[in-house]
């Protein structure tokens, strides 16, 4: 029963329940809109719905995925572990710098460029002055320390761009792209200076260390060991003049 406008009670039909009731008439009766369809969720292996499958195939193609799953994850290993072993097969096998071998390769890089775009880069040849002093006084762990101070040093005076290495015992290598001697030279009359300012300090003791370095540019037809020889020989003309006095 419910409240007419008149306030006195009224009759209402009751309510039944629709039975049978076909889609077009639910159409009609909701403004044409027909209801929605009831989905029921299916689970698919590989695009094919579950339902479809029998037993035996479905645990086969569960098996293959997991195989190849298991084949993924192998190879995903295997190429970490290849660029583990890559890495440390150009890493200096004390400083985390490029080895010698790995440098030259870097030469190599350096000098296509050079050729095909024109590009500028210069090669700064950098030998420890002292090295051996600090070896004999004080040991190798105070020369390796040494070593490992002016890798870091050399990093940082450098950009991202550039390459650092170490060339054998106390000798470094700096690859400058895009750097013309001059460039080259302000950056090498730099590190000597810097390095008069913040000595190095081994357990206390000042380590009386310097640098003497050539500078070469990268030049495409010559072969990178011939590149590394001249620089080489500029860097030792140095070390020899910074001794006469001349």
């Amino acid at each position: 029963m419910k409240i007419g406008s008149t306030g006195r009670p009224t009759s209402s039909a009751p309510t039944r329940k629709a039975t049978g009731t076909s889609s077009a008439q639910a159409a009609a009766a909701y403004g044409g809109v027909a209801p929605a369809r009831n989905i029921q969720d299916t689970t698919a292996i590989m695009g094919i719905p579950e339902a479809e499958l029998t037993p035996k195939v479905r645990d086969a193609i569960m098996s293959l995925m997991a195989e190849v799953d298991h084949l993924r994850k192998s190879i995903e290993g295997i190429n970490k572990r290849l660029a583990e072993a890559e890495k440390l097969a150009d890493q200096d096998p004390l400083l985390p710098i490029y080895n010698r071998r790995a440098f030259v390769r870097e030469m190599t890089r350096t000098q296509a460029l050079v050729e095909r775009y024109g590009e500028k880069a210069s090669l700064i040849y950098i030998d420890l002055n002292g090295f051996k002093g600090i070896n004999d006084n004080f040991g190798h762990q105070a020369g390796d320390y040494v070593l490992s101070e002016m890798a870091a040093r050399l990093v940082k005076s450098v950009r991202e761009s550039d390459v650092v290495g170490r060339l054998g015992g106390d000798e470094f290598g700096l690859i400058l792209s895009q750097a013309g001697p001059e460039q080259a030279m302000a950056l090498a009359t730099r590190l000597p200076i810097e390095l008069e300012r913040n000595p190095i300090f081994w357990e206390g003791q000042k380590m009386d260390v310097g640098l003497a370095y050539g500078i070469v540019p990268v030049e495409a037809h010559l072969h990178p060991e011939e590149v590394l020889t001249d620089a080489d020989s500029k860097m030792y003309k140095q070390k020899r003049e910074a001794k006469s006095g001349g």
